[in-house]
């Protein structure tokens, strides 16, 4: 095709495609007319278009139409917004106990090994103790001696062949015999290394015929049927918690396990060089799964100020930020938001807006700040209605 029949061609598009957007385009007179192109037959197509929307009141279409605009709406609504911390803590057994010895001397035995579960005073180890039960027999010979003694002259002193002073001090004798047993006693007792708690015994550093003293750890023992795990919150959160406060916590080592527990302790001052609260959690462990020493992501919900909620559809974007549309009667008004928390079914927002305050979720392309608009659902205005029955 040669070129001038192109550029005729192209023409007549022009012309077509510009005739029928001044025909059916809302308010193209006006626009031409704001840029200074006027003519008398775009005048005529443009008056062309009052009849086709009620003239130019009532249908609603198109913003140079002056009808109101159709929306929906939802109220607004309020919720709290929740605080939540996540948080690294690590675990130890809610009663540990390095078992030591109460006296000095060489091991004869050792009666558990690693892994055992024993009680609360449960023998684990013993010291050499020929010289300790020799001493305790001794002791209670001297007892019963002197016991013998004191009724003696007991029954003496009924005859008057003893003073009442010789009978005391026989029973002064007595009580230091006896005394002298319960020593002997205690020190053949102590020969016995025992377990203060319940739980599970840890690897032995010892063996049997190794000399020991006071501070020769034997075993640890933990009990580990509750695990304590101790986290730092930053020092914001040391007003919001609580003793048995509810907490959720998995073990780093154990993906996907999900544990309940509550707070246990907080301590009572922050550090100064960090400014975090030292918190303790409790976290049952009847499965026996969970080790002292393991490392746990601690969570805890905070409830905290209450704010204005919308759909998420209502929310807008400009230049200036987010803001939504909400309806003051028949008008639109626009109100600026900043956006709190997102959540599938609603935003929670810092806005000037009130619970039941009515928020448009579908229409906004039409709105303007005080423009009129029309509710889906709700009677038409008066003033509808009237140009509504003028147009029959």
């Amino acid at each position: 095709m040669r070129f001038w029949k192109q550029l005729a061609v192209s023409l007549v598009v022009l012309v077509v495609g510009g005739a029928a957007w001044i025909r059916f385009a809302p308010g193209a007179g006006e626009t031409l007319a704001a840029i200074g192109v006027s003519h008398p037959l775009i005048d005529a197509l443009s008056r062309q278009q009052g009849p086709r929307d009620g003239g130019g009141r009532g249908s609603g279409r198109g913003p140079g139409g002056g009808g109101a605009a159709l929306v929906v709406v939802k109220p607004a609504a309020s919720a709290i917004v929740n605080n939540r911390l996540n948080i690294i803590g690590n675990g130890e057994a809610i009663l540990s106990v390095t078992v030591t010895p109460t006296a000095t001397g060489n091991l004869t035995e050792i009666l558990v090994k690693s892994g055992d579960r024993v009680e609360a005073g449960q023998v684990i180890a013993r010291l050499d103790s020929d010289d300790q039960v020799i001493a305790a027999e001794q002791a209670r010979l001297t007892r019963d001696s002197a016991r013998e003694k004191v009724e003696r002259y007991r029954n003496l002193g009924t005859a008057r062949a003893v003073t009442a002073v010789e009978v005391r001090d026989a029973e002064i004798a007595l009580q230091t015999a006896e005394l002298a047993l319960r020593t002997a006693e205690l020190d053949l007792k102590r020969r016995d290394i025992v377990s203060p708690s319940k739980g599970v015994v840890g690897i032995i550093t010892v063996n049997v015929g190794d000399y020991v003293t006071t501070s020769t750890p034997i075993a640890v023992v933990d009990d580990r049927s509750e695990i304590l795990v101790d986290f730092w919150v930053p020092e914001r959160f040391a007003s919001k918690i609580f003793v048995g406060q509810p907490v959720t916590a998995s073990a780093i080592a154990q993906p996907g396990r999900q544990l309940d527990g509550v707070i246990h302790a907080i301590d009572n001052r922050l550090d100064q060089a960090s400014r975090t609260l030292r918190v303790r959690a409790r976290i049952e462990n009847p499965d026996d799964m969970l080790r002292a020493g393991m490392s746990f992501s601690v969570a805890m919900a905070f409830d905290g100020d209450r704010f204005p909620t919308v759909d998420p559809l209502a929310i807008q974007w400009s230049a200036e930020g987010s803001y939504v549309w909400r309806i003051d009667g028949e008008k639109s008004e626009r109100v600026p938001v900043k956006i709190i928390q997102r959540n599938p079914d609603k935003v929670l927002v810092e806005a000037e807006l009130s619970e039941g305050d009515r928020v448009v979720t579908e229409g906004v392309q039409r709105l303007r700040d005080g423009g009129t608009v029309r509710v889906a659902g709700d009677k038409a205005p008066e003033s509808e209605q009237k140009v509504a029955g003028d147009a029959q």
